[in-house]
């Protein structure tokens, strides 16, 4: 059955008609139960985790760790303990990087990065560049904006690579690399694999057995629950071998005058206290977006993308960056998932979202954290039109109108 947008809107109290949302790549709206679920806790038994004997922090500890077992449902992992909370996406990636990069990588190894990357997955790689020495080899993309498989092949031959890094979607251009091959490969060559699914985990079922991924990192607040949350999934094994990355309460068996040794994931990796409100509301999250098919989703947000395309490219003087030519020739949608990114020759992306903010319509300008990806079209700065499951039609047809009376304002 076709999912009802105007139904599903109705569930998010942000999402007015004065308000059209198209920004959801940057942030998610919440719908009304996650906003109760976290009322909840702070209103009834709002306590620590695993450190109380009482009732109210017993509940609280069952409901966090009741959190950990949903997401482990959710993409398909193994075993709970191959979950670990973090503060979001950028934090699961630096945990990698600053845990098992230094624990594992020397001088004149090589990670692979996507030219598709966000900064936050890049940024990390870098620093232990500068600190141990490793190199940085970059995959680029096509015309048509794929990744170049054949490139990634003839990196991997050379037989220094120890991380394939890359995204499962891009944020900017809404392209998917093919994650599964990508893995394979890098494994064939002895290599491990990261995904940065932040942009994915909401558009498409995630599945880390099938995927084969060595790690995967996610975002709460881009999944429909609260800022302040992230998931790092790791292999069992992975994990128990890496050192932590953070010390302090919560993560430790024993402390002396001289020394300390750490417990076991997930624990090991969550010094402190834990985002426990975040946590209920990314399970609660979890609950409302499983009631779905991902079929339906996929469908959805397929055909409101495919609609947005032909919106958008009948604008006078307006190019959709980096996609040119993927379109599925049987169903005519094209092959992008999430957003669309563009240019208006004559108009700064910052002028445009400004005008186009004052009449409701919510995008984003600049370069989304992907200077890189940026520099390869050739433009300093691009808008971008992200989508999520509540959008609708409707909302798509103001947004040319709006567009073609920003481009008269700047002529």
């Amino acid at each position: 059955m076709p999912l009802n947008p105007n139904q599903i809107r109705s569930q998010f109290p942000l999402l007015t008609e004065e308000i059209t949302y198209l920004d959801s790549a940057a942030t998610a709206q919440n719908p009304q139960s996650v906003i109760d679920a976290i009322n909840d806790f702070y209103k009834t038994y709002n306590s620590n985790v695993h450190r109380g004997l009482y009732p109210i922090s017993d509940k609280a500890t069952e409901a966090y760790e009741d959190a950990r077992l949903s997401v482990q449902s959710f993409i398909n992992a193994k075993d709970p303990s191959e979950i670990i909370f973090t503060g979001g996406c950028t934090e699961s990636i630096n945990l990698v990087a600053k845990s098992w990069g230094k624990a594992n990588l020397k001088k004149g190894d090589q990670v692979v990065l996507s030219i598709l990357e966000h900064h936050s997955n890049i940024t990390p790689w870098q620093q232990l560049k500068e600190e141990i020495g490793i190199e940085i080899e970059w995959i680029d993309i096509s015309e048509e904006g794929e990744l170049d498989i054949d490139q990634l092949d003839r990196v991997l031959s050379k037989g220094k690579v120890k991380l394939v890094s890359v995204t499962g979607q891009s944020n900017v251009i809404g392209v998917r690399p093919p994650i599964k091959e990508i893995t394979d490969k890098a494994h064939d060559a002895g290599a491990l694999t990261l995904v940065d699914a932040a942009q994915l985990i909401a558009h498409h079922k995630v599945d880390v057995q099938d995927l084969d991924c060595d790690f995967l990192a996610f975002s709460g607040h881009k999944l429909y629950g609260p800022t302040g949350i992230g998931v790092l999934y790791g292999n069992k094994e992975l994990l128990k071998n890496m050192p932590a990355f953070m010390t302090g309460g919560g993560m430790i068996k024993e402390v002396t005058k001289d020394s300390f040794t750490s417990t076991d994931p997930p624990e090991k990796f969550e010094a402190g206290t834990p985002p426990i409100a975040q946590a209920i509301g990314l399970k609660t999250a979890i609950e409302w977006l499983s009631q779905f098919k991902w079929k339906d989703i996929e469908e959805h947000e397929q055909g409101l993308l495919s609609f947005a395309f032909e919106e958008l490219s009948s604008i006078e003087r307006l190019n959709i960056i980096g996609v040119n030519g993927i379109r599925n020739p049987e169903s005519g949608i094209r092959k992008v998932s999430g957003c669309l990114g563009f240019t208006i020759e004559g108009v700064h992306p910052h002028d445009l979202t400004d005008l186009l903010g004052e009449k409701g319509i919510c995008m984003r300008a600049g370069h989304h954290c992907t200077q890189p990806l940026h520099d390869k079209l050739g433009i300093p700065a691009s808008t971008r039109l992200s989508i999520g499951i509540y959008n609708n039609e409707d909302e798509i047809k103001k947004v040319r109108p709006a567009i073609e009376e920003a481009i008269k304002i700047f002529e």
